[in-house]
């Protein structure tokens, strides 16, 4: 069946009566990719290109837990709004990156939208081993106590939903506790080609 076929029947389906129970598909079988099965794509030209794409940038923070000396945090520029009922939203983060483990342990964040000025805290939050809330100023996030950075544009308050693999990244999902915006009418901070714009 062509695509057009399968559009079609499944317009007929909607219109066949009340709403159903949708089953989910069954997860595929994961495994690794083989070094002989990998696309032949180099990664520098990969970057180059996907820099194209401009992105907004954000901080992903979470709540110290136990045995922790303070909260964790990173610079994201993967984030995106995943679905309005529930509210989901996503991020991706490296499997090397030695905050995640921390973020995964307190079982949820604070997404903060950086605004156009905040260059240097995203700078101050892309690096690894440094106390990267030193002089930074931040609140608790209502919900989960996550830290929510001053001057942030928006805030977005999770709760960890699900996590699956993307290559040598992992998508975090989380669900939506709450969320809001700064009164402020200032530009988001862009990243565009490496730099911010």
């Amino acid at each position: 069946m062509g695509h057009a076929g399968m559009a079609a029947a499944a317009v007929r389906y909607l219109r066949s009566g009340p709403a159903r129970p949708v089953e989910a598909l069954p997860r595929p079988e994961l495994r690794c990719v083989g070094e002989d099965e990998r696309a032949p794509v180099d990664q520098g030209e990969f970057r180059r290109v996907l820099g194209n794409f401009a992105t907004g940038v954000a901080v992903v923070t979470s709540p110290a837990t136990d045995g922790e000396s303070g909260p964790a945090g990173f610079a994201c520029q993967s984030f995106s709004s995943l679905s309005l009922d529930p509210p989901l939203v996503a991020f991706m983060v490296g499997r090397t990156s030695t905050t995640w483990p921390r973020i995964a342990r307190a079982g949820a964040f604070c997404v903060n939208v950086l605004a156009a000025g905040q260059g240097a805290l995203c700078r101050g939050f892309a690096v690894s081993g440094a106390n990267k809330f030193a002089g930074v100023a931040y609140d608790a996030a209502p919900v989960s106590g996550s830290p929510r950075l001053a001057g942030a544009l928006a805030w977005i308050d999770c709760t960890i939903h699900a996590v699956h693999t993307g290559g040598d990244h992992l998508i975090v999902v989380g669900r939506v506790d709450d969320l809001g915006t700064a009164e402020t009418r200032e530009a988001p901070l862009l990243f565009h080609k490496g730099r911010f714009l």
